[in-house]
């Protein structure tokens, strides 16, 4: 483990993202999207391995043997860590994901209005979308944290792994880890409902089921946010509609076009100076998008979010244009 803190602050001081340990390759990080060297000796399977069995346990370990890939996360000294472990030509790889300790503002992430609205929602679907490695889950966490810091709410995380951590501030905060306290999002979503939650963070939706357990719990009260891969606003909805057929998909479109409050597909870009910032497309709900969505002509949803600028909806290319209009972009 003391080979893997000497990496990590490395990585801290250069202000890396990530930093990849893989037998047989010298050791790399992540600085502004550029991979850079770190170090000059090949590591060995078996110091890769030692570092493996330090932050596994053994049902993790067992779970690496037989599926050849597990995701951890973990604090290392100061360092909070998201890990994935898996199996290469070499031996074994790792892709560290560095948590900064200090959860961003709002203020910090330039969240537009829009999103700074989300923190003092009562009920209703939220959606956090992009590709990997865009954000996603450090605008989650702004989110979480100023509803902590303005409203007493119960907050229960559903996620995998556990990333940022929460001190409870003005709301109690539960956070649930996958494989260790609970054993799918399924019967995560289905059970905390029991808990009598206020707010309800699902770290991704990648199953129907999971979907349709999260518009549930949105349609009864609940302020649900949850994560999804896709690359804007408009797919983020087909893809929830389209992951369902007949009287089911029929249901979802009821349900999403009454839930669904704002969705936000970000992507980072390299700021002036600098760092990334990130670029947001809003998808908000207003009279004309719960209408595509009800009657699936989920093609309008696209020229809503064009046509929107008076409700605080922006689509990717707008947003693009202001931050360079602002300066804040190369």
């Amino acid at each position: 483990m003391e080979e893997l803190k000497i990496f990590l602050q490395l990585a801290v001081e250069a202000k890396a993202s990530d930093l990849h340990l893989v037998a047989g390759a010298i050791p790399v990080m992540r600085v502004h999207r550029e991979i850079q060297i770190l170090g000059k000796d090949v590591l060995t399977n078996a110091s890769v391995q030692k570092i493996v069995n330090a932050l596994l346990t053994q049902v993790q370990l067992k779970e690496l043997a037989e599926s050849g890939d597990v995701d951890v996360g973990s604090s290392v000294g100061d360092v909070n860590i998201r890990v994935n472990i898996h199996q290469q030509s070499n031996g074994l790889g790792l892709a560290i994901r560095l948590i900064p300790s200090k959860i961003p503002t709002p203020e910090e992430l330039l969240f537009e209005d829009a999103l700074l609205e989300i923190a003092d929602m009562e009920s209703g679907f939220v959606v956090i979308s992009g590709p990997t490695g865009s954000g996603k889950s450090t605008t989650m966490a702004a989110i979480i944290q100023a509803i902590n810091q303005r409203h007493a709410r119960h907050i229960v995380t559903l996620e995998d792994p556990i990333e940022y951590r929460f001190q409870n501030d003005k709301s109690l905060i539960e956070q649930r880890q996958l494989g260790i306290n609970f054993p799918s999002f399924q019967f995560g979503l289905r059970h905390v409902l029991r808990q009598d939650p206020d707010v309800i963070v699902v770290g991704e939706m990648r199953d129907p089921e999971t979907i349709s357990l999260a518009l549930t719990a949105a349609e009864t009260g609940h302020l649900v946010i949850s994560t999804l891969h896709a690359p804007n606003a408009a797919e983020v909805v087909e893809r929830i509609v389209n992951v369902f057929e007949g009287a089911s998909q029929q249901q979802v479109l009821v349900q999403l076009s009454a839930t669904l409050k704002i969705v936000v597909a970000q992507q980072l870009l390299p700021a002036k100076g600098g760092g990334v910032v990130a670029a947001r497309e809003i998808l908000l709900s207003s009279m004309a998008v719960q209408n595509a969505i009800r009657t699936n002509n989920l093609p309008t949803i696209r020229s809503a979010i064009q046509t929107g600028k008076k409700q605080g909806m922006i689509s990717m290319a707008q947003s693009m244009k202001k931050l360079q209009d602002e300066d804040l972009i190369e």
